[in-house]
Formats: structure tokens, sequence, C-alpha cells
């Protein structure tokens, strides 16, 4: 059920919703520069040119273990998720742009429909595979990508009703609709920036401009605070619960892989009778 809620929104907010997207930065060559302007000083001519802003990253510097742990994991995730995220904006762009041609409301519906079966059936069982945490996240990166909560996206195809359920059936599973995406304040939402700015930076994923404004070094500084405010006791806390967690999901996982072990044993058995 968690799986074909969580495809069902997804699916959804890739179809049908009309994106505010901005257009991919263009890498700016050598030769594009603007011309040179003169500056006269004590007689003397000086030439200026205007460069683009540039965003200068600098590797963040854990002092909390567990919370260097938490960044690695949020980056393994955040990378298997952009692609989604950023296959969204686009759909979402174009569809809006497409349906913006179509004068009559029945060809809106009918090429609607092309686009979510196409979405459908080529990552249906990509989406199938994701993670709650990742969901989550995938959530948030909509939202950055597109300017639009998932509850808000919901709305606007549906009625206020039934996005009012899919809310309450997703905080079933831990997915809340209507999360922003807020690295100024919001810790994890940081982390995910400045896994996305630096995996720009290195062209490991292809990057695309968000479609909502905030300031990554205002998120910076509340995680420089958010380090420094840290208990003492926080690591050795936070890492006895993550073992602890991980043991769990461990026993469960060995007892799922037992089940399919004794599930094949009988369909062996039954096929060697035969």
């Amino acid at each position: 059920m968690k799986n074909k809620l969580c495809i069902t929104l997804i699916l959804l907010c890739f179809a049908f919703a009309k994106a505010q997207q901005r257009p991919a930065p263009v890498p700016i060559k050598i030769d594009s520069v603007k011309a040179p302007e003169y500056f006269f000083i004590d007689g003397d001519s000086l030439s200026a040119i205007e460069l683009d802003r540039v965003l200068l990253l600098q590797s963040l510097k854990f002092d909390s273990k567990y919370e260097n742990i938490r960044y690695q994991i949020i980056k393994r995730k955040v990378k298997k998720v952009w692609p989604y995220a950023k296959m969204a904006a686009e759909r979402l762009t174009e569809l809006d742009r497409r349906l913006a041609t179509l004068e009559y409301e029945s060809d809106k519906k009918k090429y609607t429909k092309i686009v979510q079966r196409y979405v459908e059936e080529e990552f249906t069982e990509e989406l199938k595979k994701l993670t709650t945490t990742e969901g989550q996240i995938l959530i948030k990166l909509i939202h950055r990508q597109t300017g639009m909560t998932t509850f808000d996206l919901l709305k606007q195809l549906r009625s206020g009703w039934s996005a009012f359920w899919f809310k309450n059936a997703a905080s079933l599973f831990d997915i809340n609709l209507k999360a922003q995406y807020k690295p100024e304040t919001n810790i994890e939402d940081f982390y995910i920036e400045d896994v996305l700015l630096n995996e720009f930076k290195y062209e490991r994923l292809e990057e695309q401009q968000p479609a909502i404004g905030f300031d990554y070094y205002k998120g910076r500084e509340s995680w420089n605070e958010y380090e420094e405010n840290l208990p003492e006791d926080y690591d050795s806390i936070q890492l006895a619960k993550r073992a602890e967690i991980r043991k769990k999901y461990l026993a469960r996982k060995a007892k799922k892989n037992k089940k399919k072990r004794k599930k094949l044993l009988r369909k062996r058995r039954k096929s060697l009778k035969k």
C-alpha cells in the first residue's frame, strides 16, 4: 500500500501539475563575456569587465560523527532521486507549454492522459524501489524544482477534500505532502542543497535551476550554529539509536530472506513430485 501511494502521488505530480520552472543555466564560454568598459583615473584608462556571480563552496567540516554519517546517507539518497525531480520539472514545464497551445478542453485531457501513460510506463517500476526516506527527499526536491508542494499539486488536480485525504494517508508512512524545501532553516534540506551544489560543481549530476528562491549561505550559518550547539552526548545517543535501528532492519531482512528461501524450497519440492 505504501508503494502504491508513493507512486500515485509522484506520478500525479509528474503528469498533471503546472510548474514555474526557470531555464537551466548555460555554461559561459570564454568568448561570451561582455565588452570591456573603460574608466579614467589620473589620466590613465583602465579596462574592466563585469563577471557573473560565483558561488564559492567549502566542504562541510563535521565535529559530530553522527552528523557526518547522516550527511553521507542523505548524499546517497539525493543522487538516487534527483533525476526524478529534474524529470518532473521538465515534464511539467513541457505539459504546461503544450496545453497552452491547445484550444479545446477535450484535446487537453487527451494529451494529459498520453503524458500520464508515458510516465507510468517509463518510471513506475523504478519508483517502486524508493524507500520512505527517499520518497520524502523526492517530495522536497519536487517543491524545489516546481515551486509547488505535492499537496498543492494534488489540490490543483483534485478537490481539496481529496488532497486532505491523501495528506492524512501519507502521514501514516511519515510522508508530509505539504513539506516545503527550506535549506535556510531546515538542516536536512541544507544537507540536500549542499550535496546538489557539490555534485553540480563536479558535473556528477546534471544541473537545473530551482523554481524557488533561497540563500545557501544563510543555510550554512544555521548549520554552523546547529553544530556548535549540539550537546556533548549527542553522538553517543544518536549512534546508539542508529545501531538499534540497523539491528532491527537486519533482523527483518533476515526473516524476509528466510521466508523467500522456504517458498523456493516448497516450489522445488512440488516440481520434483510432478
